[in-house]
Formats: structure tokens, sequence, C-alpha cells
């Protein structure tokens, strides 16, 4: 029998210590942030090691408010990740998976959720987790194992499939970014259970909390996320477009198989920009949904860009990370802001749209209009009044809903109180 020396068992107590007092930490941040809001949530964090699961970083990198990264395709880019723990404990939260419930999980990522499913579900429940990567779902399964959660099914297979083997599910969580809601997920639910996806709309993504209605899932939650989209034979893969020459720095990324003419665009980049001001101050936060109002002015878009790209002459979009845009063959727009007077103590800012290329006058002004709209629907409250319904495919057209996406199995209506 091997026996730690006292100098390793001293820094195993520690890292212990360390590790239960960064774990506290968090979850303390993520229920005064509001993202923990329930008592079983915040008990499966608090009981879950996160740092089991992201072994690649450090311990303290482990219960940052961050996604980690753990598997790249041959091009470098990710395939799969640990998500946000913000996001993870909102999804959860729309989940409200309780004890005894069997709960199907599409995409196993590194174990975490589901062994936080697993704390939900209790001893009485089950919890199955699927991934498209064998060695994701082996290393998922691992890591389960090391953590004290054998009790975890994690299996290989394509989560468009659903696993009928331990079907009907009185939950089901999709932690990937899905095109679409495949027909196995509303087969293999129980009666009453509820399905929360991470679904894409013309390029926007929100996670949101589906419950049947005869054959039409409706909304009973939604939240805003970021996914990796989800990979498979039928999946819809995201368009990543470099504009100009190589190393510009300004990218745009388009969903839905949407055409895009990169040489064009590119050409647009060199021209001289447009910028149209709406009018619209709000306090300097995350816009909520604005994203939506743009859909209807063209094709969406989200513009990335990095900071070689802002030193060369970029007007600056509203995030670090880039904006929310639209585009057409040769012009692109993409939201902007500046800084606004306000006599509430905040940091007020007032949108804009930006333009680049031929089209660019109509695209910003167009871009800026709807920002306005959302103004208003923001001013009337109603914003927390957005619905997303999943119709099957075969439906008729909803004259009250914003946004219509046909996908391969459905159509999907955004809704709002505001028409």
């Amino acid at each position: 029998m091997s026996t730690l020396h006292p100098v390793e068992t001293d820094a195993v107590r520690e890292e212990e210590r360390t590790d239960r007092v960064l774990r506290a930490a968090m979850v303390d941040k993520l229920r005064d942030w509001g993202g923990v809001r329930t008592g079983p949530v915040e008990a499966a964090m608090r009981a879950v090691p996160r740092h089991v699961f992201v072994p690649s970083v450090t311990l303290e990198q482990a219960y940052e408010l961050d996604s980690v990264v753990t598997h790249r395709d041959e091009s470098g880019r990710a395939i799969s990740s640990a998500s946000d723990p913000g996001v993870v404990a909102a999804m959860l939260e729309q989940l409200d998976a309780r004890p005894g419930h069997r709960i199907l999980e599409i995409g196993a990522g590194t174990g975490y959720n589901a062994a936080l499913l697993a704390e939900l579900a209790g001893p009485a429940g089950q919890v199955t987790t699927v991934d498209i990567g064998a060695d994701i779902a082996a290393g998922a399964r691992r890591a389960l194992g090391a953590a004290g959660y054998d009790r975890v099914r994690a299996v290989h297979g394509d989560g468009e499939a659903g696993h009928p083997e331990r079907a009907p599910y009185d939950r089901i969580i999709v932690t990937a970014g899905a095109w679409d809601v495949p027909p196995a997920w509303r087969e293999q639910l129980a009666p009453n259970g509820r399905l929360v996806v991470p679904l894409r709309i013309q390029g926007v993504t929100r996670s949101v909390a589906l419950e049947l209605d005869g054959a039409v899932w409706r909304s009973v939650s939604i939240v805003v996320c970021g996914f990796i989209p989800m990979r498979g034979p039928s999946a819809m893969e995201e368009t990543n477009v470099e504009l100009g020459a190589a190393g510009s720095g300004v990218w745009l990324r388009v969903d839905d198989g949407q055409p895009i003419d990169a040489a064009a665009l590119g050409r647009a980049l060199t021209g001289a920009p447009v910028l149209t001001w709406s009018g619209v101050v709000v306090p300097w936060a995350p816009m909520t949904h604005l994203d939506f109002w743009l859909a209807g002015v063209a094709p969406i878009c989200r513009v990335l860009v990095s900071d070689r790209a802002r030193e060369a002459g970029l007007v600056d979009p509203i995030y670090r990370w880039g904006s929310m845009g639209c585009y057409t063959d040769g012009s692109f727009a993409y939201l902007v802001r500046r800084p606004a007077p306000g006599d509430t103590g905040q940091e007020m800012v007032e949108l804009g749209a930006c333009a680049y290329g031929p089209d660019g006058e109509r695209l910003a002004g167009e871009a800026a209009g709807r920002v306005r709209a959302w103004g208003v629907a923001r001013a009337r409250d109603e914003l927390t009044g957005l619905r997303i319904e999943v119709h099957p495919k075969e439906s008729a057209g909803d004259p009250a809903a914003m946004i219509t996406a046909n996908k391969r199995h459905s159509r999907v209506f955004v809704t709002t109180t505001g028409g």
C-alpha cells in the first residue's frame, strides 16, 4: 500500500481548502448576480468540483466566470468547452430539474453539467449525456468517475437522435447551439416535460425553455447566451469570413446557410464609413434582445473585430468583441455607441449604426430605425414579452411574428407583446 508523504498530504489538503473557498466564492457571485436563483441549483453548484472537469487550467481559472475550451478541430476551431458557469446556472434554472427526474443531456462536454444534473435528479433519478465526439464522451465519463458521479451514463452518439434506449425523459437539455428542434427530442420527452435548448434563429442564439402544447413548442423562459454549434451529418454550420486582406482583423459570421460575397464586402471595407445615430439613449449595459430587432433589415450577421482592426481605423462596434449587424451583397452595417449625457449617475450611451459599402447609407439608416423600434419596446416594458414558438414544418405563417425562421423540421416564430 502506498502512502502520501506528509508534505504531499499538506499540499493535497491545501488544494482542497482552496477549492472549497474558490467554489463558494463562484457560487456567491452567481447568486448575487442573479444567475443562481433557487436552493437546488445553488446546492448543486456548491457540491460539484468544477476543477476536476477542467484539469487543463489552474484551480483559480476553473472557478472564474468564463468558459474553458477543451477540444479543437484540425483547423483550431473550438468544438467543445466547459460553458461559462453563469450560463450553466441560468440554464439549470430554466430546466427546473427535480429529484427522481430522468434527464437527457445533448452535448456531454467535460461532464460538469451532467454532474450538476445528477445532483438535481438525486439518487432516484437518472442522467444520460450524449456527445458526437467519442473522445469527448470518454473524457466526460472519466471525469464523472473521478468526481464520484459514476451513476451518470456518458455515451457516444449523435444528439440529434437523442438516446431512445432510456426514454422517455422528464427533462432534456441541450448544451450546444441547435439550429433546429428535431423530432426525436419531442418523441423522447415525457408528458409535461421540458426542453431547454440554445436555439439559433437567424444568427441570434437564445437558451429557450420549451414545453409542448399539442404539436407546438412554446417558450416559458428565454435567456441570452452563446454556444458552439452542434455537429453532425445534418448540422447547419456557421460561416466565418475574414473581410479584405488576410490579417485585416474583421470577420463576418453568418448562419442559416446564407450566401456571402466576401470579396465584395472586403472591397466595402476600403471605403468611408457611414454613421447614423438613433437618438436612443440608454444606460451602458447589455442591450437585451436588441439583436432580434435587426431582423428584417437584411440577413443578420455578427461583425467580429480585433484590436488590430480598431487601430487601423475601423469604427468601434458596440462591444469589445464586435456587434450584431446585417449585410447585402456588397455592404454591411453594425451597431455602435457613443457617450451621452445623463442625470442618473449611470454611464449613458447613444446607440447607432455604422455601415460600409455602396448600400451603406440605406443599411445604416434602416438599422438605426430598428434601434428606435427596440427603444420604443424597451420603454413600454415589452422586451419581457418576447415569445418563441416552434411549429411543425407545414404550419402557416404567423402575421404577428417579428421573425419567421424556416428550419428543416420546423418553423420558428418570434413574437412580442408589442406586435
